[in-house]
């Protein structure tokens, strides 16, 4: 077809995960792979209600375009929520509603990134946030994750170096090694960033799954005019409805609100309404409680597993809420060569090399719980652990 893409385009490699839940649809694989919600937690009949009540009462209104911001008794609702569970105020002007928050990401992309800009990135780091801002061809400088959060040497060194724009973090349960930022941490990089013209991406699509310990307060609680806040209900209600949210203040929001309107207008008005109803009309909490059980369940039915099968060798994160772990294979072991054996032994995990910049073969992977019984667990992770032992020897 000659030369007809962009260059940008050219240097972004396809989604890893999305390559390998094609090869995981086969049922007789067990898949740790994917990052997918247990579908037999999803609240159908109370969203089919929420349907029902809306085709009954405002369907002409949720028929039409909308504005770019979003339904506003969404923004209220999800104003209200900060302010009752993490004592932040916001206002629903601030906040924007998105198709995902991936839509946020790749719509704070467009707003702030130009070619060339330093960004810095957990490592590992979470790739679809590798992804989206690849497109705007940034210089990426990573920084380590340690069980307590970034390792603020290296930060504090990375900004003094180079002129860093942005910062991005998930900050509770770590997508994706499970990792969870102390209070301390946050204080130490919120105290760097203090005044700098930096703003940090604060990533919180697992927040709400927490099955142990106390929540720890978010970095716009401390740096309110360096924080963009990215949510999601994806995690919490249903993903197929492709709706999270930007909070962003003043120009900032008006510039990403731009962007958001020459991506498409609005996000899906119609699941914004039934979103919103189903919401007045129920209890998320109750609703998150339930999550909680089973994904905690699940978090630990997997850790005994790997306590029970694993090589001693092997350390993993063990993580107090979200959906995921990450292990670590001794020094010198591919985790993409172990993914080569252990598919066919019918058992898939995700290696750790898309969620680096710039490095290969690593000896790290991912595992996801939230999809599988606790019998499915143990099976699964005997295979594995059974090929892992054979593959170091």
């Amino acid at each position: 077809m000659g030369n007809i893409f962009s260059d940008r385009i050219s240097d972004v490699p396809r989604s890893f995960i999305r390559e390998i839940l094609k090869v995981t649809s086969d049922r007789n694989i067990i898949s740790f792979a994917g990052g997918l919600p247990n579908r037999k937690l999803f609240p159908v009949e109370q969203l089919k209600e929420a349907c029902i009540s809306l085709f009954d009462k405002d369907i002409e209104d949720a028929l039409q375009y909308s504005t770019s911001e979003g339904d506003v008794s969404l923004r209220q609702w999800i104003a209200s929520r900060y302010l009752q569970k993490q004592s932040i105020s916001i206002s629903p002007d601030d906040i924007i509603i998105t198709s995902g928050s991936q839509q946020g990401l790749d719509i704070i992309g467009k707003t702030m990134i130009n070619e060339s800009d330093h960004i810095v990135m957990e490592e590992p780091g979470y790739l679809g946030a590798i992804q989206a801002f690849s497109l705007y061809r940034p210089t990426f400088h990573s920084v380590q994750l340690h069980d307590y959060g970034l390792d603020i040497d290296a930060f504090e060194k990375t900004l003094h170096s180079h002129n860093v724009k942005l910062c991005y973090t998930v900050p509770n349960f770590q997508n994706p090694s499970g990792i969870t930022y102390t209070l301390e941490n946050r204080k130490q990089i919120a105290d760097i960033l203090q005044g700098k013209n930096c703003m940090l991406i604060e990533d919180n699509p697992y927040g709400d799954l927490r099955f142990k310990g106390e929540p720890v307060d978010s970095f716009y609680k401390y740096i309110p005019d360096n924080t963009i806040l990215l949510g999601s209900f994806s995690k919490t209600v249903v993903p197929a409805f492709r709706i999270g949210w930007i909070v962003a203040k003043g120009q900032l929001h008006e510039k990403l609100l731009i962007a958001k309107q020459a991506s498409d207008l609005h996000t899906n008005y119609f699941s914004q309404k039934v979103l919103a109803e189903y919401l007045r009309t129920n209890n998320l909490d109750d609703h998150i409680k339930s999550i909680v059980a089973i994904y905690g369940a699940q978090r630990d039915a997997m850790v005994h597993a790997i306590e029970k099968y694993f090589p001693p060798e092997v350390q993993f994160t063990r993580p107090d809420g979200g959906m995921f772990l990450w292990a670590t294979l001794p020094e010198g072991y591919s985790a993409m060569e172990l993914f080569n054996l252990s598919i066919k032994e019918n058992v898939a995990f995700v290696p750790g090399d898309p969620f680096y910049i710039n490095q290969k073969n690593v000896n790290t992977f991912r595992l996801n719980y939230s999809c599988m019984d606790e019998q499915t667990i143990e099976k699964g992770i005997k295979i594995l652990g059974s090929v892992i032992k054979r593959f170091v020897g």
